[in-house]
């Protein structure tokens, strides 16, 4: 199954997107934005067939 791993910026500004997109496997998916927004990572997530997996910050 194809996993998409996400994790919440550090510098996170108002109204600008907050996730970043750290790793994907088991697919070709590539994915070019440097910033998503969770909607965004949600929606590219049931369109590729992914699970989303939110890492937590250290």
């Amino acid at each position: 199954m194809t996993k998409i791993y996400v994790r919440e910026r550090a510098k996170a500004g108002e109204k600008q997107p907050r996730y970043r997109v750290v790793a994907v496997t088991g697919t070709e998916l590539q994915i070019s934005a440097p910033h998503f927004r969770r909607d965004e990572i949600e929606r590219i997530a049931k369109d590729a067939g992914a699970e989303v997996i939110y890492l937590e910050p250290e």
